[in-house]
């Protein structure tokens, strides 16, 4: 394991996707997004996927000069095109739309279409929660889940998350894949030959699997996949739907796994929503309400309020440093000379 400041390896991760050809306003967005989501420890969405993203960039599945852009918007909705780029610059540019939409009309809905890997969910809902706002995301993603009685992957692990701000504290923050588990868990795992749990997974013959790499070529479960699963396949559905109805945005079905550097141009979609908590009873009643069931939440020994490692863990990283593991640096210090 090797430290590294948050600022290097944020400039690191730009400059490795920057030399696979992506523009500065592309590879900016989402080095900062990656880095972020190391710093809260959540390594599945982090700069482990530049080398990803790297081998997308060359192949063509993602436009490197991409601009993202305001497609359709009235009143409190509007339509982000990313324009075959990275995810995160189009996300940057629909949350700026739906905050400032929200404090208009109280309320307010962006979608982003023509779209990439948006990583970790919540990521996109920190300006949200920085402004006094209640925030939803959510998108699809390639194809890794049978829906409810089926067997063929037909739905992606479709993130969803929400953030709660607080008065003079940490925002609460929910984050979760509608799959038993995040399907970078298994990359991850894959990478470094480890076995993962049962129940995570099922290999390209639908039999249940330990093998991270044959996970891969197979399929996930659904969340609740104990009790048939149903619940995590419906929720999964419900995203699917929103999301390519209100976008436009490919199917996940349609899309090409983003484990592969060879494919098409997954063309998914992204969907966040902003509420202004005093167009409804009111930031005072909000706040108390907040508060009331925090408090509650708290006086049971051994809960943890959501988002509270995340904050803890970023706090850290920001004073300390961040421990990487000494190939993947190595890799990123290549990729970044053109290697």
């Amino acid at each position: 394991m090797s430290m590294i400041s948050i600022a290097e390896l944020q400039l690191l991760a730009d400059a490795a996707l920057r030399a696979a050809g992506a523009s500065p306003l592309q590879a900016g967005a989402t080095a900062r997004a990656l880095v972020a989501a190391d710093a809260q420890g959540l390594a599945s969405h982090g700069v482990s996927r530049v080398a990803m993203y790297a081998g997308h960039l060359r192949a063509g599945r993602v436009d490197g000069d991409a601009t993202p852009s305001v497609r359709a918007g009235r009143g409190a909705s509007v339509l982000v095109d990313a324009d075959d780029g990275f995810a995160f610059p189009a996300c940057e540019l629909a949350i700026g739309e739906a905050i400032q939409r929200a404090r208009q009309e109280g309320i307010a809905i962006a979608g982003v279409c023509n779209s990439h890997h948006f990583g970790a969910a919540a990521y996109h809902l920190e300006a949200v929660a920085r402004a006094g706002l209640v925030g939803l995301a959510m998108g699809n993603s390639p194809a890794a889940m049978p829906v409810a009685g089926g067997a063929r992957a037909l739905l992606g692990t479709n993130p969803l998350a929400a953030v709660f701000p607080r008065q003079g504290a940490a925002p609460l923050v929910i984050d979760l894949s509608l799959s038993e588990v995040a399907r970078g868990k298994i990359m991850v795992a894959a990478s470094k030959g480890e076995p993962i749990p049962l129940g995570w997974a099922l290999d390209a013959h639908g039999q249940p699997t330990t093998d991270a790499a044959a996970a891969l070529q197979g399929s996930m479960l659904p969340f609740g996949s104990a009790g048939g699963g149903v619940k995590g396949g419906m929720l999964a559905l419900m995203v699917e739907l929103l999301v390519i109805s209100l976008t436009g945005a490919r199917f996940g079905a349609e899309a090409d796994s983003f484990f592969e550097a060879e494919g098409n141009r997954p063309r998914i979609g992204q969907l966040f929503i902003a509420i202004d908590p005093a167009g409804m009873a009111g930031m005072p009643v909000y706040q108390a309400r907040l508060e009331a069931l925090v408090a509650a939440m708290q006086a049971e020994a051994g809960v943890r309020l959501p988002g509270a490692r995340r904050e803890r863990l970023a706090a850290q990283a920001k004073a300390e440093g961040l421990n990487i593991p000494s190939p993947l640096l190595q890799s990123l210090r290549e990729l970044a000379q053109g290697h």
